[in-house]
């Protein structure tokens, strides 16, 4: 007789800080985005919080619902009950790069074309949901590629790049924010690394993660208010709770009209995400859970497509630290509750106080700790004579860092790099190296991995090939591209020392290319070791 269906429990014990985690990496993205909306380029808040934010937040609702389901039929296929579902949220880098580069810029240019507030800011939204469904609609012809990518690159190489990523931006970055404010940030981070790495006991077996959350914010508040932080603390300014559901519209489709002066931008984010869809999926399988790259990418593709129709701005991805929800003893229960949680909060509006209320300080640890899991796992699932290709993946990400820092609007725009590329004569200036590094810099990651790694191995001419193929994206700005916001192009339409800076990217990989294609021995060689 057939054995009866297993019977997994919907809710686990480490459902509860997976689920903490999963809305603290999103609140943290939320709040950046308002932030830099509003702080920064001065974007109407009744725009971010009642349109912008709902369809993002259905987007997230309907990523981690389809998650939670995949995460239970492999747990009932394998009869499992540790099976740890993907977690799903909004991308931090191109949320980032949504709000700073696309958004907020496109606001002002707007109102510097004589629009309205209002009037510039829906046209803002609204170009927002067709960078969106563009995005989603590339994603969604990728997905069909991504068993093949993952057949073809060695775990080095998709481990690697995403290690790179999880230290420099989900790492240092939000280690910086928890520093500007260290009595806060330090004590809450400490406290984590306690609860979930040290695996400390606390009284009454409160969740680890929601104990550090509550200590930090306890602490933010209490000595903020008695005027110990100084500038340190911010005064939360509640939105009025409101309804507002994210409806299908045809808003994307007038956005269509503003999109073509960024598209070069936003068809590489949804690149971005289809590589980094390959690595998570790398990534579970590594830590014991087996999901289809395909499978993976389709929901990803689709939950951005129907955020951006309802009126979201920043697409949804497979987060990379699914192997640190798996140690926290999360299974599927947090997925499921994560998605409910920021999809109806999205809707009544209760996000929005939720992002006023918990201060980027606090939130900050349990990224940097995500991070450091991601970085740990890429050593440990991958062969110890490959970790040098681990550590070569991570250079690019450095680069990507510096250019972060360096086009902040609060530093530098991002507009001055332009001088960078206007004389390669004596040479390509180091800081116009590190912007071309950092443009592209994943998939420059994992090609680097993969050539070293082959190396390794003895395989000179499968690194010549991953060479060549990094000469063919550089030809088009898919990796180093001179355009200083990391655009795509076609090769001819190059001129002047941009194009000169991108002809010897090109010719460094196709001359170690050929170099290497002349070690191959022989044919009838015998290596003097046989």
């Amino acid at each position: 007789m057939p054995s009866p269906p297993h019977r997994l429990p919907w809710i686990a014990a480490g459902d509860i800080n997976g689920f903490f985690g999963l809305v603290v990496d999103n609140l943290s993205i939320l709040g950046f985005i308002a932030s830099a909306l509003i702080g920064v380029f001065g974007f109407p808040a009744e725009i971010v919080f009642a349109r912008m934010f709902p369809g993002t937040a259905l987007g997230v609702l309907i990523g981690n619902l389809v998650y939670t389901g995949m995460a239970r039929r492999l747990a009932q296929r394998s009869g499992r009950d540790d099976v740890t579902a993907m977690p799903l949220g909004l991308d931090a880098p191109t949320s980032i790069g949504m709000a700073l580069l696309v958004l907020g810029p496109a606001f002002v240019g707007f109102k510097t074309q004589g629009m309205g507030e209002h009037a510039a800011a829906m046209a803002t939204w609204q170009l927002g949901m067709a960078a969106l469904v563009v995005m989603g609609v590339l994603k969604l012809v990728l997905a069909f590629f991504g068993d093949a990518v993952t057949r073809w690159v060695p775990r080095a190489g998709l481990l690697g790049s995403i290690a790179g990523i999880a230290l420099m931006l989900m790492g240092f970055l939000p280690l910086l924010e928890a520093l500007r404010v260290p009595v806060v940030g330090f004590v809450t981070l400490g406290l984590l690394l306690y609860v979930l790495i040290a695996k400390g006991p606390l009284p009454w077996r409160l969740p680890g993660v929601v104990f550090a959350l509550a200590a930090g914010l306890g602490l933010y508040y209490s000595l903020g208010a008695a005027g110990l932080l100084g500038s340190g603390y911010q005064t939360p300014h509640l939105p009025p709770l409101r309804l507002a559901l994210p409806w299908p519209s045809l808003g994307f489709v007038a956005g269509m009209a503003y999109l073509g002066p960024y598209l070069a931008l936003v068809l590489p984010f949804g690149l971005l995400m289809v590589v980094g869809g390959i690595n998570v999926s790398e990534s579970a399988r590594a830590a014991g859970d087996d999901y289809r790259t395909r499978d993976i990418l389709l929901t990803e593709a689709v939950s951005t497509l129907v955020a951006g129709a309802c009126g979201g701005v920043a697409q949804t991805t497979p987060y990379i630290g699914q192997p640190a929800y798996k140690h926290m003893g999360a299974r599927s229960g947090y997925t499921l509750l994560a998605g409910l949680f920021i999809g109806l909060g999205g809707m009544l509006g209760y996000v929005s106080g939720l992002v006023e209320l918990l201060p980027l300080v606090v939130l900050a640890p349990i990224i940097i700790y995500v991070a450091m899991d991601i970085a740990v796992q890429a050593f440990a699932a991958t062969p110890a004579k490959h970790a040098p290709a681990v550590v070569f993946a991570f250079l690019p990400a450095i680069a990507y860092l510096l250019t972060i820092k360096l086009g902040n609007p609060g530093v530098v725009p991002a507009a001055q790099f332009v001088h960078l590329f206007a004389d390669a004569s004596h040479g390509i200036s180091e800081l116009a190296v590190i912007v071309v590094l950092g443009n592209g810099f994943i998939i420059t990651a994992m090609l680097w991995a993969t050539m070293l790694a082959a190396l390794i191995d003895q395989q000179p001419r499968r690194a010549a090939k991953t060479l060549l193929i990094a000469a063919g994206l550089t030809a088009f700005g898919v990796i180093h591209s001179v355009q200083p916001q990391g655009g795509v192009y076609w090769p001819w339409s190059l001129r002047g020392h941009g194009a000169m800076i991108a002809q010897q990217f090109i010719a460094a990989y196709v001359v170690l290319a050929a170099m290497l294609w002349m070690v191959l021995p022989m044919p009838g060689h015998v290596p003097r070791n046989h």
